[in-house]
């Protein structure tokens, strides 16, 4: 008898948990339950990562860095070409005919046949060669005058970069060529303006 009242005193103490939990539960929506699941997904793995690079941290090699920097070293290389290019292999390369179609710019002053008229600028039949103001009848600067010398083909190169920077004082306004393919192909249809071209550097 006394067996018996402590069963059911026991069985009246018992909780059942598992009718709590399931109301628990049943609270939240699907959605809720799904992005619960997700969060926990996220921190466990972020979790392992984090604990993984701790255990083996990775370096990155340094030839990445040298292959990075390599195409910079080459656009260095290709921007200081054109400024070293040897006078003589541009002469050498150069088209008489691509000259006269850049010497248009000059035709305004200068007239290139044998016997031609000065104009604001000398004829410049002969000039390679010729004394710097060896044209007779034209009246050169002072600056000119007194300079001396002969028109070779690095003095013309380095004239017809940058004239007055060459001759300061010239009278001649132009600004001169910037790019050296074109003042050889220039230099050399001034070369051909001559009964015999003075040979080439």
């Amino acid at each position: 008898m006394i067996e018996r009242t402590m069963g059911l005193e026991l069985h009246s103490l018992s909780l059942p948990l598992g009718p709590i939990l399931e109301g628990y539960f049943m609270r939240f929506s699907l959605l809720e339950k799904a992005g619960g699941a997700i969060l926990v997904t996220v921190w466990l793995l972020y979790g392992t990562i984090a604990v993984g690079n701790l255990l083996l941290p990775v370096e990155e090699p340094a030839v990445a860095t040298t292959m990075a920097k390599a195409p910079s070293k080459q656009a260095a290389k290709t921007d200081v070409a054109p400024a070293t290019q040897d006078l003589t292999m541009l002469l050498a390369a150069a088209s008489p005919e691509s000259g006269a179609k850049a010497f248009k710019k000059c035709k305004a002053c200068h007239t290139t046949h044998s016997g031609g008229a000065h104009k604001v600028g000398p004829n410049l039949w002969e000039v390679v060669g010729r004394s710097k103001a060896g044209a007779q009848g034209f009246a050169y600067s002072s600056a000119l005058d007194k300079f001396g010398g002969t028109w070779g083909y690095e003095d013309l190169d380095a004239y017809l970069t940058k004239p007055k920077e060459y001759v300061p004082g010239t009278k001649m306004s132009f600004a001169g060529l910037k790019k050296a393919p074109e003042r050889a192909a220039v230099i050399a249809y001034l070369r051909s303006l001559s009964e015999s071209p003075k040979p080439l550097p």
